[in-house]
């Protein structure tokens, strides 16, 4: 039987993949950017807190762009003037339509079992994916042999119900834990972490797997070493051949599939441990999808955006180069990251603030009616407001206009789109996908 499911946000540690060290030169920032209008009002609110100045910034990859100009009109708020009530009044609608795809690419949703809603949004919206990744596996050392733990989460009723709703391929996501260095130099620890995955895939009868270690394996110095890094690429095509080898029970003419998450750079240049596109062209053949990270480009430490689009197309760029035949053959392996969860930060006093999902935003709308800005150079919309205890926040939450512009960003380049996760974000965002 699986765990019981609950709707709490989960630890930080398990909400998003684990973070590579800080890289040693971050993305810039400065004021040049930033609207005048909105540096009167932060002056305004909080003029007694010096820390003001930490959400104002630009990115020195910036690229001109207008695109936060373009409006669709088919649906009322993909707008960059929204206010709190069309949010709340939408909120409570129904939406228009469950089943019609908008976005043609491929869609991977991530669905995670401390957060039970994630598994209705699944069941509610099948058919606006073509993938879905329950985040169920970690593979451990355990002594000298291997571990895969997880099946307890897995929920065979929701499986079956997922199957009959439409074609999404469940592929659950496998954390590589086990210990690195172990596992790359010895053959029989490779063998058996691939039989493992591939055995769990045939009994539970899924359609692959997401597997994130490189993380990981940046965090233990692997991929500093050009011997280390291989054997790293190697067992990561090892599997993927592995997994190809196999029929899908669902369809007995495809193949498991495997897919890969990777982190996008943390600097204007990129360091070694990064994901680049050496090493997505030396995984291309065995990989069938790399999933892209673009989100957490803020913290509490230093506030800001979630994930601002000139950022996400350095990233892309970074990986794909400029545009061309080659980039556009392997576009279409990259779910760009797309993040339905915000974060609430303090900007005085506190304890710097967190990640908020979908029912807090509502929460925070409902109490203190905000006025909405919009920051074009990111692409994303925040607000301001003051606590009970008088400590002064700004809210980063996704809305349907910046999740419009990042689609049409991933659309730009044809890439799939990969969102962290179903549960986290509002029920209109889905009649964007």
């Amino acid at each position: 039987m699986a765990r019981r499911r609950d709707a709490r946000v989960a630890p930080s540690q398990y909400r998003r993949s684990e973070r590579v060290e800080k890289p040693t030169q971050e993305f810039k920032v400065d004021g040049s950017g930033f609207d005048r209008k909105l540096i009167a009002i932060f002056v305004f609110l909080f003029v007694v807190i010096p820390s003001v100045s930490v959400l104002v910034y630009k990115i020195n990859t910036a690229r001109p762009t207008n695109r936060s100009e373009v409006l669709v009109p088919r649906r009322g708020l993909i707008k960059t003037d929204i206010n709190y009530q069309e949010i709340l009044s939408e909120n409570s609608k129904l939406t228009e339509n469950a089943s019609h795809r908008h976005y043609n690419y491929p869609v991977l949703a991530y669905i995670t079992p401390w957060n039970s809603r994630g598994y209705e949004m699944a069941k509610r919206f099948t058919s606006k994916f073509t993938h879905l990744s329950p985040v169920w596996y970690d593979l451990k050392s355990q002594g000298s042999s291997l571990l895969l733990e997880g099946r307890h989460n897995a929920d065979k009723q929701w499986l079956s119900e997922i199957k009959m709703n439409g074609d999404a391929l469940v592929l659950p996501r496998v954390v590589l834990e086990a210990s690195p260095m172990e596992l790359l130099r010895k053959k029989k620890q490779r063998d058996k972490a691939i039989e493992l995955m591939v055995t769990e895939c045939k009994e539970m009868q899924y359609d692959g797997i997401v597997l994130e270690s490189w993380s990981r394996w940046a965090a233990y110095g692997i991929l500093n070493d050009p011997d280390k890094r291989n054997m790293a690429l190697n067992f990561v095509k090892q599997l993927g051949h592995a997994l190809h080898s196999v029929n899908s029970t669902r369809n007995r003419e495809q193949k498991l599939q495997l897919i890969y998450v990777i982190g996008p750079p943390r600097s204007e240049r990129l360091q070694q441990h990064d994901f680049g596109p050496e090493d997505l062209q030396s995984l291309d053949d065995a990989v069938d999808g790399f999933s892209l990270m673009t989100y957490d480009f803020s913290n509490p430490h230093n506030p800001g955006p979630n994930a601002p689009t000139q950022w996400i197309h350095f990233t892309l760029q970074s990986l794909l180069g400029p545009p061309g035949k080659t980039a556009w053959s392997l576009a279409r392996k990259i779910f760009l990251g797309i993040n339905f969860y915000g974060n609430d930060f303090t900007l005085s006093g506190g304890s710097g603030g967190g990640p908020i999902i979908g029912r807090d935003y509502i929460s925070l709308l409902e109490k203190h009616k905000p006025a909405f800005q919009w920051e074009k150079n990111s692409g994303e919309h925040f607000f301001l407001y003051s606590d009970d205890n008088h400590i002064n926040h700004a809210v980063f939450y996704p809305t349907s206009m910046s999740i419009h512009l990042r689609l049409e960003e991933a659309r730009s380049w044809g890439t799939g789109i990969s969102i962290w996760e179903i549960g986290q974000g509002l029920d209109n965002f889905f009649d964007l996908l």
